[in-house]
């Protein structure tokens, strides 16, 4: 085993030890959690694993922010936060997919990287919209008629929350320049798919999800593989 899969190796390993010691995430999750990340490495190494860490730190921290008075009206996940299986997948499953791809596919690495960043900015976006929009948003709207909605209804966008998604999408977005070099349109296509994911996410919730044909985690695997096309389709223009 050489140095970096060794390095690789014992961050991955303490990452599942200590989610599961501060119960962020299941056993089982924690488990899952690992695999995708030894995949994602594989396909895209330590910038890959840099952005899972970075969304899954920005997710912990948004979704434990405030969480007492989150609780209190009745605006907080299930379980104290600690996330599943299904929950790490939809949130993780298309970036190793992706990464798998650029495994065996070297020529088209470049577009495949930026779509994994393009998965885990929209993932992130919509994370941090949805749990600081709820703690700072002032009003807020249905995606796509624009009336006005009841705080914590499935779809429902505030200003302040989309500014949040906005700036997840940006550190993401800083996370994968730093580690491929810079590149501004790089840079600004992760923001533009994750906003574009975050968006797709509330529509979805909105419609689907509402009428009981997609459930939460079908939705969030649809806004990583929203992110990610349209980092794949904005990098070919």
């Amino acid at each position: 085993m050489n140095a970096s899969y060794l390095a690789a190796f014992i961050i991955i390993t303490a990452g599942m030890l200590i989610s599961m010691l501060k119960k962020k995430l299941t056993v089982a999750a924690a488990l899952t959690g690992g695999l995708l990340s030894v995949i994602i490495f594989i396909g895209a190494g330590f910038t890959g694993i840099g952005l899972l860490a970075a969304f899954f730190i920005l997710g912990v921290s948004a979704t434990g922010w405030k969480v007492s008075a989150k609780m209190k009206d009745g605006l907080a996940e299930s379980g104290n936060g600690e996330r599943n299986t299904g929950q790490v997948f939809a949130n993780a499953g298309a970036a190793a997919i992706l990464a798998l791809l650029a495994k065996y596919n070297p020529e088209a690495a470049e577009v495949l990287y930026l779509m994994i960043a393009g998965c885990f900015s929209a993932a992130t976006a919509d994370t941090l919209s949805s749990e600081l929009g709820n703690v700072y948003g002032k009003s807020y709207y249905h995606m796509l008629t624009f009336r006005k909605m009841q705080r914590g209804a499935n779809g429902a966008v505030s200003l302040q929350g989309s500014i949040y998604g906005i700036i997840g999408s940006i550190i993401i977005a800083l996370i994968y320049v730093l580690g491929t070099g810079w590149n501004a349109q790089h840079f600004l296509v992760i923001i533009i798919a994750g906003t574009a994911g975050n968006a797709v996410d509330s529509i979805l919730g909105l419609t689907l999800e509402n009428k009981g044909l997609l459930n939460n985690n079908a939705v969030n695997f649809l806004n990583t593989a929203v992110g990610a096309a349209v980092a794949g389709v904005l990098y070919k223009l």
